[in-house]
């Protein structure tokens, strides 16, 4: 049985189950840029996030060519179609019934045919690109060859790209070329010569459109700026933000509609205009669409859509900052703008009761680039490129439509409850799974889709959810929310590192003199750390040197996102208990003094707690032991110095013995001279007891002293480190 929800807030309750402390949670999609993410069949998105039925999308041909460039059509349904190719190949026309059977009507050796349109004389009107001609095909004598009735090389200018072509209500036909840019008119007569009509300083003339009264339209590309043309006088109606001008429209109020993309620059072209014998070279440059269709590359910032009302006001309607849009209609009060880099086509309602800057995501057409767009019987013909195919925009919306949303990921393993949903004449499904692609190898890696019935919701348990909606005829969803329960998981303790003599301040944050970094290792370039380690756990610590301290840091994290607390334990060498140093600590390091701890080895355990998000009986722990280390607070002990003179030196000899740590380093001093280093005897410092046996040569008597002084009596001193630089010191008067 088919359930169907109303506009009133029908909320569907959690499925009854154990509530864990943590809570349930909620997983809303209701906004355009969430909607966005799924996949859809016949379904338009609107801008303030609501999905209906969109108008029926069907494809009609498939051409031979991967780049569609033009299209038109005439009062009996047939398309026809500009193809070219970027690679040499011919160009071409092409004609296309309403089913979908084509013929070739003709081949040109240039890259593009730009621009086709049907005459008043039932002729089909063909432009080619670069260096291209406009050529007259007869449609009621495909098999006659084409007359050229513009050729770019036979005028003065010689312009190198034809962009676009019109016809007035007397027939004359209008030419947009560009490098340079302007426009030529020829004569709806057998023997009518091209005349230059209008002559612009920028780069192209880019496209043309004709109102019922008779005025022309222009855009063109280098300043972005749309000419009003009326009885052969131009008016500059309105610079763009934008430097090119890629299509323009008119609704029956008389309003204006344009589209402009990309970012102002000065131009690159050189002069034109080439006096006596010299040699110039030229290059010309191609607009920044027809660059973007080439390479089905993006255009930065998108395009921009404006509105010009009948008394010149301009408006901004709009900016879409992913789409380059190419053509331009008028459609039921709505303005359809086809647009290229994701092959979408949007609609804006000219209701003035709508907010400005609301639109319609109405298709996604299956190809890259949407180039043009033309009348069709009950709709409209949408061509594209990459690939090259004809597409029908129906009137009517489709009967039926599908949105699936994206994949979910609940971070762990989860429970899933009843829906929460805002919408009219659907059908919802819902299906889960363990990894995220439901599309990877076999399709039961996931579950079937369930259908959500006003009674119960039963799809897996799982960390993954999917859900897809069907509307049916009238039908439209605001929002989708899922209830679900995450299984509450142990807090995981990454990594603990003890570092003694330092101490960490919470106020401490600037690295000072007299520092020490405690940071985590670096893992090796092939072994990453099986924890997602944020900054604030992972960056080192600027502790202060203190000799009396001991710092202990760790790195933690928890699936759930719980907040934890932390317990510090310690134990020494050779015990069985843990014995409690610090809990409820809620930093991830803590600094104690030394002295609590007495000389020998010890190992610390950091106990994490998911308690402060959950009830005491639902709280999970998790633990890790740092490696051992050695707290030793007590200067090493020596024997008294024994030293005497030797004729001009001083033997000496001592030990050094510390109770936990091996002797680091010794040195000595004769009469309060610099601190000179010592080695044991054995060369090697790296025992508990060290034995030093050392002779030191007597100075010459000291000169320039302020006192008399005997130069038979010495001062001999040494001082001894061990590891954790406790120093111990002794000294011997030798005469």
């Amino acid at each position: 049985m088919k359930i169907k929800y109303g506009l009133t807030h029908l909320v569907f309750l959690l499925v009854a189950s154990p509530v864990l402390a943590q809570g349930t949670r909620l997983w809303t999609q209701s906004t355009y840029e969430e909607f966005e993410k799924g996949t859809s069949q016949n379904i338009a998105i609107r801008s303030d996030g609501r999905l209906e039925i969109a108008p029926l999308t069907r494809l009609v041909y498939t051409a031979p060519s991967n780049y569609i460039w033009s299209l038109t059509s005439d009062s009996a349904g047939n398309a026809y179609l500009g193809t070219g190719s970027v690679s040499g190949s011919p160009s071409t026309v092409l004609k296309v019934t309403p089913d979908g059977k084509s013929t070739k009507l003709f081949d040109a050796k240039e890259l593009a045919m730009q621009a086709l349109r049907v005459g008043p004389d039932g002729a089909l009107y063909a432009a080619s690109s670069p260096d291209g001609k406009v050529y007259r095909i007869p449609l009621n004598a495909p098999a006659t060859t084409p007359a050229i009735v513009f050729d770019p090389a036979q005028t003065t200018e010689k312009p190198k790209y034809i962009w676009d072509l019109a016809f007035d209500k007397s027939g004359n036909l209008y030419i947009a070329t560009g490098a340079p840019a302007a426009i030529y008119r020829v004569a709806a007569r057998a023997d009518a010569k091209p005349e230059l009509f209008f002559k612009s300083d920028d780069q192209h003339v880019r496209c043309l459109l004709f109102s019922a009264d008779g005025t022309l339209y222009a855009g063109t590309d280098g300043a972005g700026v749309i000419y009003k043309i009326t009885d052969g006088k131009a008016f500059a109606l309105y610079s763009a933000s934008k430097r090119e001008i890629t299509a323009l429209a008119l609704d029956a109020a008389g309003n204006l509609y344009a589209a402009g993309l990309g970012a102002k620059t000065a131009s690159t072209l050189p002069p034109l205009s080439v006096q006596g014998n010299a040699i110039s070279s030229i290059t010309f440059l191609q607009p920044g669409s027809a660059t973007a269709a080439n390479a089905n590359s993006l255009v930065p910032d998108g395009s921009d859509l404006y509105r010009i009302a009948p008394d010149g006001t301009p408006q901004k309607l709009l900016t879409l900052h992913d789409d380059v849009v190419y053509a331009l209609t008028i459609r039921e009060n709505s303005l359809l703008a086809i647009t290229g880099n994701r092959g979408h086509v949007y609609s804006i309602s000219l209701d003035k009761s709508e907010p400005t800057g609301r639109f319609t995501d109405l298709t996604h057409l299956d190809a890259s680039q949407g180039i043009a767009v033309a009348p069709a019987k009950s709709g409209l013909f949408i061509a594209t490129s990459n690939t090259g195919k004809l597409f029908t925009l129906s009137d009517t919306p489709a009967p039926e439509a599908t949105y699936t949303s994206e994949v979910y990921d609940a971070q762990v393993f989860s429970q899933w409850g009843r829906p929460e949903i805002l919408a009219d004449k659907i059908d919802l499904y819902l299906r889960t799974g363990n990894v995220e692609n439901p599309h990877a190898g076999s399709s039961s890696m996931w579950s079937d889709w369930q259908h959500v019935s006003a009674n119960s919701t039963s799809v897996p348990n799982a960390r993954y959810v999917q859900w897809k909606a069907v509307l049916h005829s009238g039908g439209m969803l605001n929002s989708v929310s899922l209830n679900y329960l995450p299984r509450n998981i142990a807090p995981v303790v990454d990594d603990i590192l003890v570092q003694p003599g330092a101490r960490m301040n919470a106020s401490n944050t600037a690295q000072t003199p007299g520092t020490v970094q405690i940071a985590f290792p670096t893992p090796a370039a092939t072994t990453a750390f099986p924890f997602p380690m944020d900054t604030s756990t992972s960056a080192p610590l600027t502790a202060q040197k203190d000799k009396t301290a001991i710092t202990v840091r760790w790195a933690a994290h928890d699936d759930n996102g719980d907040d934890l607390l932390f317990a510090l334990y310690f134990r020494g060498d050779g015990e069985t208990n843990w014995h409690l140093l610090k809990d409820k600590i809620t930093d991830r390091f803590y600094s104690f003094d030394s002295a609590l701890l007495p000389d020998g080895g010890y190992t610390i355990k950091v106990i994490a707690s998911d308690a402060p998000s959950h009830t005491a009986s639902d709280a999970l722990t998790g633990e890790r032991q740092s490696t051992r280390f050695i707290v030793d607070t007590t200067p090493p002990a020596l024997t008294p110095l024994q030293a005497s003179t030797q004729q001009k030196t001083i033997h000496a000899s001592f030990d050094a013995t510390d109770a936990t740590s091996p002797i680091a380093r010794a040195e000595y001093s004769l009469d309060a001279g610099p601190w000179q280093y010592l080695e044991p005897a054995n060369k090697i410092s790296d025992s508990l007891t060290e034995h030093y046996d050392f002779t030191v040569p007597i100075p010459d008597t000291q000169m320039n002293t302020p006192a008399p002084v005997s130069p038979n009596e010495h001062v001999l001193a040494v001082r001894v480190y061990d590891r954790y630089d406790n120093m111990s010191s002794v000294k011997a008067i030798v005469k």
